[in-house]
């Protein structure tokens, strides 16, 4: 098929810059780069990594709903910066483009408005000991905790909510949460600690849950205990945390000689980080209102002693107020950007694709120090054309990941 054939009317591709020429003519993809553009936005079209790619480093398997995959940062930190330079992602929810900056020798510098993302994302970017972590597992005393909590019996067995209280408060004294350097061992800890509170198999310390990327409600975890006639089953915590642990290390630590720096507040606001410091930065904001982030992350908010109704999450339900926070977001991303660096800024499609955030955050960064390079699309093998442009199709989603290209001015 004839690459143009795909579209509504033949296009002539668009010239090539320096960026192009970088990030889309450099690799070989297995077939042609198709290019159009669409209301003044240059689309370039392409399954730039593949599922076949899709084998991330093992350290990356922490579950975090609406995350993108670890191939996705990789792509454009292997194109757009150098090693020993900062990536940054002002929304980092797990940690994916800290954690891959660190694995390919890049400073790692992230932000997020939930102190849960420092949490899951620091004890990665340490060195770390499967072995160490087990014997340090073994000191601590399990048998002496108080269930505080009677609703949370819908989840644990008695004797396994116990111990959960009990790790609670050794991390309270180990790991404390206003530590910004705490031990490396508990701070691991209890990273794995709160990736393995609900979920659906016995390497979860809770009974049969929903998928371990977000947490049901207490009256939903009753229904599904109900409906299956079960109560949840005594789980062993050290050898469950023992066994995510080695999974997680199972490719290797992060480099030892690598920097980090990792903030808690609002993506527009980072004054910890310095003018000018940061090559590229890999992001994915909240899109409109379709994801809770802090009603999914309730239970791991409880683990760790965060106030889940107190961080101040913001819900955008109108494309002028999201595009507002995305202006005011790239507005500080310019600032932190050293000049000819880039942002590559990862949306997705919603209400059934009858928005396209890509355009918002082209509309967003008018008027600021950017160059807008156009918007790639990552699209999987198996995903109708008609849905990269936004036409409908009467689908009602996509397998693609919509990227804007900024490069500071």
């Amino acid at each position: 098929m004839n690459q143009l054939s795909l579209f509504e009317t033949p296009a002539a591709p668009v010239a090539p810059d320096d960026f192009i020429k970088a990030v889309v003519a450099f690799g070989d993809f297995g077939k042609p780069t198709q290019c159009e553009t669409l209301e003044g936005i240059p689309y370039f079209v392409n399954e730039f990594w593949t599922a076949g790619q899709r084998q991330a480093h093992s350290i990356h398997e922490v579950s975090y709903r609406a995350c993108f995959k670890a191939q996705l940062p990789a792509f454009f930190i292997s194109r757009l910066s150098g090693v020993g330079e900062a990536v940054h992602d002002p929304f980092m929810g797990r940690g994916t483009t800290p954690v891959q900056a660190a694995l390919m020798g890049r400073v790692a510098s992230g932000n997020d408005i939930n102190p849960l993302s420092v949490l899951l994302t620091r004890p990665r970017l340490r060195p770390i000991n499967a072995a160490e972590v087990s014997r340090r597992l073994a000191d601590i005393d399990l048998s002496c905790g108080e269930i505080r909590r009677d609703d949370l019996l819908a989840f644990y067995h008695p004797e396994t909510l116990k111990g959960l209280e009990a790790l609670r408060d050794w991390l309270a004294v180990a790991a404390p949460l206003e530590e910004k350097s705490p031990d490396p061992v508990a701070d691991w800890i209890r990273m794995v600690s709160i990736n393995r509170l609900s979920g659906h198999s016995p390497g979860f310390f809770s009974g049969r849950s929903m998928p371990p990327n977000q947490a049901v409600s207490v009256a939903a975890q009753v229904k599904i205990n109900e409906k299956l006639g079960v109560s949840p089953p005594v789980r062993d915590i050290r050898a469950v945390i023992a066994k995510k642990t080695k999974t997680l290390l199972k490719d290797g630590p992060v480099p030892s000689a690598v920097g980090w720096s990792l903030h808690t507040g609002n993506a527009w606001e980072t004054p910890n980080i310095e003018s000018g410091s940061v090559s590229l930065v890999i992001t994915s904001p909240p899109f409109l209102d379709i994801v809770q982030y802090a009603q999914d992350n309730w239970l791991r908010c409880w683990f760790a002693g965060i106030d889940s109704q107190a961080v101040k999450i913001a819900h955008h339900r109108t494309e002028e107020a999201w595009t507002a926070m995305v202006h005011d977001v790239l507005k500080e991303q310019a600032r932190i950007l050293r000049p000819g660096g880039h942002v590559a800024f990862e949306v997705g499609e919603v209400r059934n694709g009858k928005v396209l955030l890509e355009r918002l955050v082209w509309a967003a960064a008018d008027g600021l120090p950017f160059e807008r390079l156009g918007v790639m699309i990552n699209d999987q093998t198996f995903t109708k054309t008609a849905n990269c442009w936004g036409v409908s199709n009467g689908s009602k989603g996509t397998n693609t990941n919509r990227i804007v290209l900024l490069r500071r001015n």
